[in-house]
């Protein structure tokens, strides 16, 4: 079971870039939104 885990973590990290602006988001990458958010 860890290896799925590890599997998804990898994907994540490699191909979802967390700081690629998206335009759903405003243009805010998806970590500045988060930020963003949770001082809301």
């Amino acid at each position: 079971m860890a290896q799925p885990q590890a599997d998804v973590f990898d994907y994540i990290e490699r191909f979802y870039n967390p700081r690629r602006r998206h335009s759903t988001l405003g243009y805010m990458s998806p970590a500045e939104f988060e930020e963003k958010a949770m001082l809301a």
